[in-house]
């Protein structure tokens, strides 16, 4: 799927971004939901508390009492099971806000900031480029398969038995794709030849 973008205006960019970079809405909402959760709980194991009513779960001043005696009245597997998870769910949050989120798009042949602009998933780009490499390596379409990511290209052939694959001309051939899309970022370009044909192909 494609998208076709065209305007003069100086939020070209800022629509430009919104296409090619996944949103952090999903991950917010969660955070956002567990500290209003984990508030929420607090506030109304206090409220019971103050009423002189049983707790839900456990007492506020019980749970920083265990809190604070940690690592007592708890096996060591456990404990460090439970802070291996934390650390995992601490981590997922950590790299989510600090790396640059990307879609499996590209922005297809963008000449000048002024110019339009033309919004391409990676699977299109991905198809272009397996036919590319196809004709090249003289197979057919189920013994090519193309990968493409924000950064690199891997191209990854099955010869037919017996006939040798020119990885050169491959290379080529992506690359000439490449150069007529003028993909941005532009990607570097892989290409893996199975060591074992395809017979009969």
């Amino acid at each position: 799927m494609s998208r076709h973008i065209e305007s003069q205006s100086p939020d070209m960019d800022r629509i430009l971004h919104r296409e090619t970079r996944s949103s952090r809405a999903v991950v917010a909402t969660a955070a956002a939901a567990l500290v209003i959760g984990l508030a929420s709980y607090g506030l109304l194991e206090a409220a019971v508390h103050a009423i002189g009513q049983p707790a839900w779960l456990i007492e506020p001043q019980v749970a920083a009492e265990r809190l604070v005696a940690l690592p007592a009245g708890i096996s060591p597997l456990l404990l460090g099971a439970i802070g291996a998870v934390l650390a995992m769910i601490g981590l997922v949050f950590f790299l989510n806000g600090i790396l640059p989120g990307h879609r499996a798009r590209h922005l297809l042949g963008r000449r000048s900031a002024a110019g339009p602009a033309v919004v391409v998933d990676d699977e299109v780009i991905a198809s272009a480029l397996a036919r590319r490499a196809r004709l090249a390596a003289n197979v057919t379409p189920e013994q090519v398969m193309v990968v493409v990511s924000q950064r690199q290209v891997v191209v990854n052939v099955r010869p037919t038995s017996g006939v040798p694959v020119d990885e050169d001309a491959v290379l080529t051939a992506v690359h000439s794709e490449l150069d007529a899309m003028s993909l941005e970022p532009d990607p570097a370009v892989h290409v893996n030849v199975a060591p074992s044909g395809v017979i009969g192909a």
